[in-house]
């Protein structure tokens, strides 16, 4: 009897193990490049290229990614650090006067994922400057499952190295972003996207908010890094911690319709920068709060 039940016992190993070998034969999914699956955020099915679209883009791009590969062995064999920081001394990131500068930002609303009838873009404003203009409408597609929207958003699109692969914005040796806006007096989110190595955080962003005076005149908005608080998916969470600034993957700016505010609106953006000021020593500036280990938010 006991033979019997080893050899059927056998007989189930072997099949579940031909079941599990004729699944990883015949998988569907066989690429010849890896790509990171996203498991939240917006489903949007986008159309494939063929192969041989594939391999004419890529000699297309290939100049361009030797070029940049060149660039960075000639700054590796330089290795020219900045060490001397002074005061009041900004080092511009996002420069809306460089050429090509608006081929490095995405414009997304909620109209472009089937959910509101916002609109908004992106352009280059009678002074050069960038101009990130629109209307957000609280408006929401009636299908039992939205309820609230309106919003509209620029982000910088992911930071890479020669041959597309993925970098982050080394920042640490910086504690404030300085940026030159003239809004029409809405608030506006400023983004700071950290992603992080497990599918958990990669919805975490750091934000603050730019308050705007609106009018002719120009602002210099100075904001420390240690009063940007995270938020996940929207929702701010009770851990909180500096940000990691050595990990910045994306820059952008959001403005929605909450409260009423549905309407045009018009932020102009002459330059994105850092600055190290000794004089401020705060590391965080939001309290902390004593959760259960592995717990992000209640």
């Amino acid at each position: 009897m006991q033979s019997l039940l080893r050899q059927g016992h056998s007989l189930r190993c072997y099949c579940l193990m031909g079941i599990q070998a004729q699944k990883i034969h015949t998988t569907a999914i066989q690429s010849t490049f890896w790509e990171r699956e996203k498991k939240s955020g917006y489903k949007t099915k986008l159309p494939e290229p063929s192969k041989k679209q594939l391999i004419l883009d890529g000699f297309k791009d290939l100049k361009e990614e030797i070029k940049l590969w060149r660039q960075e062995v000639k700054e590796h064999l330089q290795s020219d650090p900045i060490l001397v920081f002074r005061p009041g001394e900004t080092d511009v990131v996002f420069d809306f006067k460089a050429p090509d500068v608006l081929d490095k930002w995405t414009v997304t609303t909620d109209a472009d994922h089937g959910e509101g009838k916002s609109t908004a873009a992106l352009e280059l404003s009678a002074s050069g400057a960038g101009l990130f203009h629109g209307e957000v409408s609280s408006e929401h597609t009636k299908d039992g499952i939205i309820k609230r929207t309106g919003y509209a958003n620029i982000r910088t699109k992911r930071v890479r190295k020669s041959f597309k692969r993925e970098a982050t914005y080394d920042w640490t040796q910086y504690n404030m972003l300085i940026m030159k806006v003239r809004g029409d007096g809405r608030s506006y989110l400023i983004n700071l996207h950290t992603e992080g190595y497990f599918d958990l955080m990669w919805n975490d962003i750091y934000h603050y908010v730019l308050y705007t005076r609106g009018g002719p005149h120009w602002q210099i908005a100075k904001i420390p890094f240690s009063k940007f608080f995270l938020s996940s998916k929207g929702r701010v969470q009770d851990r909180q911690g500096a940000i990691a600034l050595n990990k910045v993957t994306h820059f952008g700016f959001s403005v929605a319709a909450k409260k009423g505010m549905d309407g045009p609106f018009n932020l102009e953006i002459d330059y994105v920068g850092l600055e190290y000021d000794p004089s401020h020593r705060e590391e965080f500036a939001y309290e902390m709060y004593k959760t259960p280990k592995y717990i992000v938010a209640t």
